[in-house]
């Protein structure tokens, strides 16, 4: 699955990025938010990871552009604005959760995995194509009912097939 992680702190960013990464998810990594609003206008995430205090165009921007058009995916807030307002503001929005500065990165993946664990298709914890199966909890996929052994780039190429059936990738 693909994310977008949308951080103008450039260590921060690597470090969240590489994290994702090593737990097998895709990871795009975006410094500003007009970057962020274009990317999320033309490309498919499966997740938005956005910093509230981004240049040339904020975080709460991105996601009320995001939501202007309609546009479903689950947003992470991450940021070190942890007001209750600031809180609130993000998840009038529509942010689907926010996460405030300094976090563990343990609990941000934890967050990701609920995020995307709820978002796919009425919420069910497999998606099928055929028969080969994918397990959203283990993460794991299988093809007549015998686990498959991936490298994390394969992973993420089925991930990202079978969560979008019928259209070209």
């Amino acid at each position: 699955m693909r994310i977008l992680l949308v951080e103008d702190h450039l260590q921060l960013a690597e470090s969240v990025a590489q994290a994702l990464r090593a737990a097998g998810w895709t990871v795009d990594v975006l410094h500003d938010g007009v970057a962020a609003d274009l990317a999320l206008a033309s490309e498919d995430y499966a997740l938005a990871i956005l910093d509230v205090g981004l240049p040339r165009l904020d975080g709460f921007q991105v996601l009320a552009s995001l939501r202007g058009r309609g546009k479903t995916l689950p947003v992470l807030m991450l940021t070190a604005r942890s007001e209750v307002s600031d809180r609130v503001h993000g998840l009038n929005l529509g942010a689907d959760d926010y996460l405030a500065k300094p976090f563990e990165l343990a609990e941000l993946e934890a967050r990701v995995k609920a995020l995307l664990r709820r978002s796919v298709a009425g919420g069910e914890r497999q998606q099928r194509c055929g028969a080969l199966v994918h397990d959203l909890d283990a993460r794991r996929f299988s093809l007549a009912q015998q686990p498959l052994s991936l490298t994390s780039r394969e992973q993420a190429v089925l991930e990202a097939l079978i969560a979008r059936p019928g259209r070209v990738m």
